[in-house]
């Protein structure tokens, strides 16, 4: 019912909003459904004429046509007569004032400046247009004029070499007057003819989209482009017209909706089977509702990282360390999600990655080789040996492709290399990221758990020193459970912590502990229930202790989990002799539990239970061994202790298996050596020394 509850209310709602919210990034419209690259092979199924489509240049050969419509264009002038006719009358009534100039020097002078102003004047910008090349002739018209006449270039002049050239003509007359003749023209020349930016721009772009026009049609069911065809530079600007018509017409055409659609069934379908999987193949992960958060969040982001980056640029796709989701996701749980949570990610990222194929299968490839090299990561420095396997996997893969693809290894750009570079350094941080979530979520890591493991921190220090008896039965608990969570696959490193730190609760009571007791039991004088009180408190001693050292939560509930719910029998059964009615409540001799909810707390409580019970053995050898551990295992069994863990039958007898194969190392039988044999005379004192150490050597061994 719980289970049932948390699927409606949290589970499902979050799979359902993570489709919704990833199609509208992924699939959010046609442009987001194709994604080519010019010079690269289309990665899509063939694709067909949904309408007639024009066949426009493309790029390379539209700049040239424009190019050479603008180098042979004249741009449009006006004839600005209102200068033209008031700088005439005032050269005209200048020159007329000045009375010592004869009348035939007069009208020559007024000849040649008409003559000028007739032929046109244009401004300093222009002739330096012409003289660059830039324009060979110009349009000329007048505004109450609609005739346009061509005019070549080079018979225009600019105002000051209009002036050099009249001030030049009256040099040659010799007259007096020929200072203030010049001071005149100086100041009265002036540009005639205007250029028309407006006209000549409409002019040109009007030529050149003349020039530009279609030179074909794709008419409606012809094909576009075919899967593994290459992207020509005709192609891709086929394509770009088919998606901008697209978009223009608005049409919800099938190709269109097809597409979109599609991809959303796709990308729920996909989340959908990672969700089953879960559901059905891995109930403890599933039963954790943070585990589930963590999941479909992780997966999320990711996801929405690698399409902002995509609208960015594209290539920088490569420095995306996809790699990190298989590590994080494996240290955290197990290969087997840690790899389908990875092909995920892949997967929806494929959606806006250019050459999908491509990408999925270097990915892929990457993914396992994350998992294999960081398997039972034990210390930082595999992460980088891992950063170093995957830089070899990407760029291998890299090389293959370009070759495969294009048959020359010239197609390599070496800038892809360089992201794969960047790509695996940020991976070998990988560790910091491992450290948020931990934080985060409150999961717990090989590495922290290692770490955990050193004998040296302060909470194993102040039981082997406080509780030394303890301390040696942790050990030899953690060996035991170990060996068998190795045995079933179970998470080894979280039970080997578990087990040392399982029974530090006792710390605050040693000497009521018997493994710590020297000869005097203070229980003898204790009542029962005084008793069961002490010895059942080590249990949330233990989880105080744990808080207080801020052990992570997997190793607190191994510390409630190790004795369930089961009784002190001892002290229980001691209770119901004491007793007259033979009625005593049990609640006082119980352990608060839980009962183990995980294999590991399963296997450390048959083994913290089966290790001390066979110290209480007089002869502890193979029969008696045996026997014990299969009453102490089978007991639990009965009494329901693993009902709520996923521990199999098959499982637990394994694990019987295990602990008195290892139990039987402990108590191994010792060679029993026969008694010196003395000389039967007498010799020196140096020598009597030396066979003594010599005999002794043997017992020093054993």
């Amino acid at each position: 019912m719980k289970n049932s509850l948390k699927i409606k209310l949290v589970i499902l709602p979050l799979l359902i909003i993570t489709v919704g919210v990833l199609s509208l990034f992924l699939v959010g419209g046609a442009s987001n459904s194709l994604v080519y690259i010019e010079g690269r092979p289309w990665n899509y199924p063939k694709l067909i004429a949904p309408f007639d489509i024009p066949i426009e240049y493309d790029s390379v050969t539209t700049q040239h046509i424009k190019d050479s419509i603008n180098q042979a264009f004249s741009p449009f002038y006006t004839v600005n007569n209102e200068v033209k006719e008031k700088a005439l009358s005032n050269i005209k009534s200048a020159i007329d004032s000045i009375t010592t100039l004869k009348p035939a020097v007069r009208n020559r002078i007024i000849s040649d400046v008409d003559s000028v102003f007739s032929d046109g004047i244009i401004d300093i910008d222009t002739q330096n247009k012409i003289s660059r090349g830039e324009i060979a002739q110009i349009r000329l018209y007048s505004k109450n004029d609609i005739n346009i006449s061509a005019v070549n270039a080079s018979q225009l002049r600019s105002h000051e070499a209009a002036y050099k050239e009249i001030k030049d003509t009256i040099s040659t007359m010799h007259i007096a007057e020929e200072r203030q003749l010049a001071d005149i023209l100086y100041r009265n020349i002036k540009p005639t003819l205007e250029y028309d930016a407006m006209k000549s721009s409409a002019q040109l772009e009007e030529e050149q989209k003349l020039a530009l026009a279609p030179h074909g049609m794709k008419v409606k069911g012809e094909r576009i482009i075919d899967y593994g065809e290459i992207v020509t530079p005709e192609k891709f600007t086929l394509l770009k017209t088919y998606e901008r018509l697209l978009a223009e017409k608005n049409v919800d055409n099938s190709v269109k909706s097809f597409s979109r659609y599609g991809n959303i069934v796709l990308l729920f379908l996909i989340l959908l089977c990672y969700y089953l999987f879960i559901r059905f193949l891995m109930p403890s992960v599933y039963g954790s509702l943070r585990s589930m958060v963590f999941l479909f969040s992780f997966i999320f982001l990711f996801v929405l990282i690698v399409y902002l980056i995509s609208l960015l640029r594209p290539g920088f796709l490569y420095i995306v360390p996809f790699a990190l989701v298989p590590i994080v996701v494996t240290i955290f749980f197990n290969t087997s999600l840690g790899f389908l949570t990875h092909m995920v990610v892949v997967l929806l990222s494929s959606f806006v990655a250019p050459d999908s194929i491509d990408f999925v299968i270097m990915q892929f490839l990457a993914g396992i080789i994350a998992i294999v090299s960081i398997k039972g990561l034990m210390q930082r420095s595999q992460l980088v040996i891992c950063a170093f396997f995957i830089f070899l996997c990407y760029t291998v893969t890299y090389f293959t492709q370009c070759v495969v693809r294009y048959g020359a290894i010239d197609s390599v750009d070496w800038h892809v290399i360089l992201y794969f570079a960047v790509n695996c350094i940020v991976l070998s941080f990988a560790y910091f990221g491992i450290f948020i979530v931990e934080k985060i979520f409150g999961f717990t890591s090989q590495v922290t758990l290692v770490e955990l493991s050193d004998i040296n921190n302060d909470v194993l220090r102040e039981l082997s020193e406080n509780c030394p008896g303890t301390f040696q039965h942790s050990l030899q608990v953690a060996t035991l459970a170990g060996e068998a969570a190795r045995k079933i696959g179970a998470n080894v490193q979280l039970v080997r912590a578990g087990a040392l730190y399982h029974d530090i609760g006792k710390i605050d009571n040693p000497a009521f502990f018997t493994e710590n007791q020297s000869g005097v039991n203070p229980h003898d004088v204790l009542k029962p229930e005084q008793s069961a009180s002490i010895v059942i408190s080590h249990v949330t001693d233990g989880l105080r202790r744990a808080e207080k050292a801020k052990l992570p939560q997997a190793i607190k509930d191994l510390i409630a989990q190790h004795h369930g719910t089961s009784k002190t029998r001892y002290f229980y059964n001691k209770a119901l002799r004491q007793s007259a009615t033979g009625n005593v409540p049990a609640d006082a001799y119980t352990y608060p539990g839980p009962n183990p909810t995980s294999r590991e707390a399963a296997i450390l409580m048959m083994a913290d239970a089966c290790e001390a019970a066979t110290k209480s053995l007089e002869r502890p050898d193979e029969p008696s061994i045996t026997e014990m551990v299969e009453k102490i295992v089978e007991s639990q069994v009965a009494d329901g202790m693993f009902h709520n863990a996923p521990i199999s039958y098959k499982d637990i007898t394994e694990v019987k298996k295990c602990l008195i194969k290892r139990l039987l190392t402990f108590y191994h039988t010792r060679v029993s050596y026969p008694d010196d044999v003395k000389p039967a005379v007498s010799i020196d004192n140096d020598a009597t020394e030396s066979e003594q150490t010599s005999n002794q050597a043997p017992q020093a061994e054993t």
